[in-house]
């Protein structure tokens, strides 16, 4: 009898007791802060740096927004503001998925006494070292639609957080 009650007890509290398997919910967006170098048409070195927030719509289909300065490395302080807003695909977006290829591309409007309209485009990965906290290796590229042969070419490292 004394054995009966052991099993039942056992049966009861240790699995209660052991937590549930949690499902991977995907994540609703996330922040970053970048720093990229890069050139003008591969000559002239820039600089840019900024932040910015991506938020998800429809599975890993989303939009974003970044603010920066990007400026060439001999006149730091004859740099431009630079504000983006995008589309992207997330091709991975889950929180159980440590590298997930992303792709963006999407409007800029570079500022400072006037203002001038571009393009952008990139992709690169998300890297997540922990559940909200990760890493981003990304490519873009900013150009003028009036003015084609004017490319921002720029790498971008940045730490991400959700």
């Amino acid at each position: 009898m004394r054995q009966s009650w052991l099993w039942l007890w056992m049966a009861v509290i240790v699995p209660v007791s052991l937590p549930a398997q949690e499902q991977a919910k995907p994540s609703a967006g996330h922040g970053y802060v970048f720093a990229g170098f890069g050139a003008v048409n591969a000559e002239d070195a820039t600089f840019h740096f900024g932040g910015g927030g991506e938020g998800y719509l429809f599975r890993g289909l989303g939009v974003g927004f970044e603010l920066g300065y990007l400026a060439p490395f001999q006149y730091l302080g004859e740099g431009i503001g630079v504000l983006s807003v995008n589309g992207l695909y997330d091709f991975g977006r889950t929180r159980s998925k440590k590298v997930s290829p992303f792709v963006t591309a999407g409007y800029s409007l570079a500022f400072r006494e006037g203002t001038a309209n571009a393009l952008n485009f990139g992709g690169g990965i998300h890297y997540w070292f922990a559940r909200r906290f990760g890493l981003r290796v990304e490519f873009r590229d900013h150009f003028s639609p009036d003015t084609w042969n004017e490319h921002f070419w720029q790498g971008r490292l940045a730490i991400e957080f959700r």
